[in-house]
């Protein structure tokens, strides 16, 4: 009777032929047949028809592709420009949301405040941000706190902040598109 080992390892040798025979023999390539220039190896793949590309498909023939990194984003950026001098407690890009950790100024002890900031869109427009600031005071060294959302004043007055900021980087990023263009 023939056991379960020695029919595993006749699969085994019955599969390796036909894999290895399916890869025209031993994986590599002669170096010396390929351009050393990257973009020049993928050019050559390409009119070969080893290789696709989705550019065309998609309709994307220009060149990059739209990204959206913290880096790129102009109300991320001044959001986090204009709170800087505040501790973070939770940044999420992909999430859009910004929670600093509470802040005293060192004057009062007993009061500090906290600022969550919500993206609901990447456009600089008033509407982008949701923004709520907290505020604590606390009596007895820290000990009995009273948390309340502050009033809609100093709200308006970050908004503005960061709406102007961003503006002023959008600005700057138009101004290096054009002056990339131009050369």
């Amino acid at each position: 009777m023939i056991s379960i080992k020695t029919i595993k390892i006749l699969a085994f040798l019955t599969i390796i032929p036909l894999l290895l025979n399916a890869c025209n023999g031993i994986p590599g390539a002669d170096a010396r047949k390929y351009p050393k220039d990257p973009k020049k190896r993928v050019e050559q793949n390409l009119a070969e028809g080893r290789g696709f590309t989705l550019n065309d498909t998609f309709g994307n023939t220009g060149k990059g592709g739209t990204f959206d990194f913290a880096s790129s984003n102009e109300l991320w950026r001044a959001s986090l420009d204009v709170i800087d001098f505040m501790p973070l407690s939770s940044v999420n890009y992909s999430g859009g949301i910004i929670i600093t950790d509470w802040y005293s100024d060192g004057q009062n002890i007993n009061e500090s405040i906290k600022i969550s900031i919500r993206f609901l869109t990447n456009e600089i427009r008033s509407d982008a941000l949701d923004i709520k600031i907290f505020t604590r005071k606390c009596t007895n060294n820290l000990m009995n706190c009273k948390i309340t959302e502050t009033n809609k004043v100093l709200v308006t007055e970050l908004t503005k902040e960061i709406l102007k900021k961003a503006a002023t980087y959008e600005k700057e990023k138009v101004a290096k598109r054009k002056k990339a263009r131009k050369k």
